[in-house]
């Protein structure tokens, strides 16, 4: 089959792969209709991800049809339409019973290596190092789907696949993001980064009561987004100093609820942005915590973090004095998505939301090297890509 495959930094293609095939009886195979560029696929892409390999297949927000499924399979039939999350998750250990999905303890069949790193393993996720299982990802023509009765939600409407493929992913992450940062209905809340993740943030964030939402990116088209489609009110921070116009559009109280939606690739402004990506370039440090920085210091006394952007690792100077002696609340966490499946794809039907807003580029498979490329260097207006195998 055709595949997007990791051959190293800045380095994906499309190969001739073999066609996954059933290894457990609680698998599933599908054949994939539509497949998404993350902003996290570009921290791979980038080079930071720790336990790639060369011929890695790619990816982690799929949908499809399945077209086989294992002997212990039950809720899943040959034909059914599927969105497919990234995380993968056993559903029956501690983790998945409380619904912590993404904190599997069966799932990661390398979890030493991550236990190693963090202490402790999360779930396996697709297509996203072997460090988190090493399994086989999404942007491809074929996709192996392990625990299949947790994973995968089915699709019986005639929904078009661009309004339902981001429940694998970015919509239940801009809303765990949201939900994380124990929103009020008098809350303002700021979010930093524009791109997809931070876009549903924007959108959940009003679905669960906020007063005012602020966006803050440097992209003027992602700006235009979030103001366009998301009523934001927005700062563009290479533009204006951050800390400086959230104080006084809050009276110098600081936002209620900050949610850091870029993570570890975050763009600093001056000397200490440039100091801070050659540290990262040169592997002194895993992260360039800028954001996580700016929000700590932004945020209101007894206020809240919510940090759905990725990180990877060590990130330098953070003011953890700022966190404690503010009272400060974080809350994190790659997302527990077969935990909203079913709420936000009601939203969907009910006509709440659309979440293809955020799609800009439709492309083949064999794009997907120059997507990569595009979407990486924010180039041609791209803050969403969308690929049909």
């Amino acid at each position: 089959m055709r595949a997007l495959t990791w051959h190293g930094e800045k380095d994906v293609r499309v190969d001739d792969v073999p066609e996954p095939e059933i290894i457990n009886p609680t698998d599933a195979i599908i054949e994939v209709t539509a497949t998404a560029i993350c902003g996290s696929d570009l921290h791979l892409y980038n080079g930071y991800m720790p336990g790639m390999r060369e011929g890695d297949v790619l990816g982690h927000e799929p949908m499809g049809e399945v077209i086989e499924v294992g002997s212990d399979v039950e809720t899943l039939e040959v034909g059914d339409r599927v969105v497919v999350p990234f995380t993968v998750s056993c559903g029956s250990c501690w983790f998945c019973e409380n619904e912590l999905y993404s904190l599997c303890d069966n799932s990661n069949p390398n979890a030493e290596i991550a236990s190693e790193v963090m202490g402790h393993s999360p779930a396996g996720l697709l297509g996203f190092s072997h460090m988190l299982g090493g399994y086989a990802g999404g942007q491809a023509e074929y996709l192996r789907v392990p625990y299949a009765d947790v994973g995968p939600i089915a699709i019986d409407s005639d929904l078009p696949d661009e309004q339902v493929l981001f429940l694998s992913d970015i919509f239940p992450t801009g809303y765990m993001a949201a939900e994380n940062a124990d929103i009020e209905e008098t809350d303002t809340v700021a979010v930093w980064g524009c791109g997809p993740v931070g876009q549903f943030a924007i959108q959940s964030a009003w679905m669960l009561g906020a007063d005012r939402v602020i966006a803050i990116d440097r992209i003027p088209e992602r700006l235009e987004m979030a103001r366009r489609h998301g009523n934001a009110e927005t700062i563009h921070f290479e533009e204006d100093d951050v800390y400086d116009r959230l104080m006084a559009m809050t009276g110098n109280r600081g936002p209620d609820r900050c949610i850091d939606a870029v993570g570890t690739e975050a763009h600093g402004t001056g000397v200490t942005g440039v100091a801070e990506k050659a540290k990262q370039e040169a592997r002194l440090e895993d992260d360039r915590p800028h954001v996580l920085r700016q929000a700590i210091t932004c945020c209101r006394k007894g206020g809240t973090l919510s940090v759905p952007g990725v990180y990877i690792g060590r990130s330098d100077n953070l003011p953890f004095g700022s966190v404690m002696n503010k009272a400060l609340t974080i809350k994190t966490g790659q997302t527990h998505v077969q935990r909203y499946l079913n709420p936000l794809l009601e939203t969907i039907e009910d006509g709440e939301i659309d979440p293809s807003f955020v799609i800009t580029h439709q492309v083949s498979l064999e794009d997907g090297p120059e997507m990569y490329e595009t979407f990486n260097n924010k180039e041609d207006d791209c803050i969403k890509v969308v690929m049909t195998p």
